[in-house]
């Protein structure tokens, strides 16, 4: 039986006005890493795959306020999918076939996913112990 591990989402009062607008809050906004499966969870949005799935997670940021607060965000170039609590720093999760995340019917699929996680150099660390993050 293997454990599932937890990450809070690090909210920065002024991201977590512009997130309450879409249903964002810190309880229902986390990462968990466990049992063959990472699940992210943005409010209403979530983004659900196999461990074996992730080719690598890192470390990023700062980023730019004006591009990252509010409701998730879709990368214009690379479809690449954000959620963001603060500007300071996070984990960008690339996958290697694309994930349903920005809408529920999945016809937009992501091949990478940032988050700002409290601790996001633990959750790099989950991935690589699982075999799947690279930095």
């Amino acid at each position: 039986m293997s454990s599932t591990q937890r990450f809070q989402f690090d909210f920065d009062p002024r991201y977590e006005r512009a997130a309450r607008a879409f249903g964002i809050r810190p309880e229902n906004a986390w990462v968990e890493v466990g049992d063959g499966l990472l699940e992210a969870r943005y409010g209403r949005w979530r983004v659900r795959t196999g461990l074996e799935n992730v080719s690598s997670a890192r470390i990023t940021g700062p980023y730019r306020f004006i591009k990252t607060a509010g409701p998730p965000r879709l990368g214009v170039t690379d479809l690449g999918l954000t959620f963001a609590s603060n500007g300071r720093r996070g984990v960008l999760i690339c996958f290697r076939r694309r994930v349903a995340g920005i809408d529920r019917r999945g016809i937009a699929r992501h091949g990478e996913l940032t988050v700002t996680v409290a601790e996001p150099d633990e959750l790099v660390g989950v991935l690589q112990a699982a075999g799947t993050g690279r930095r």
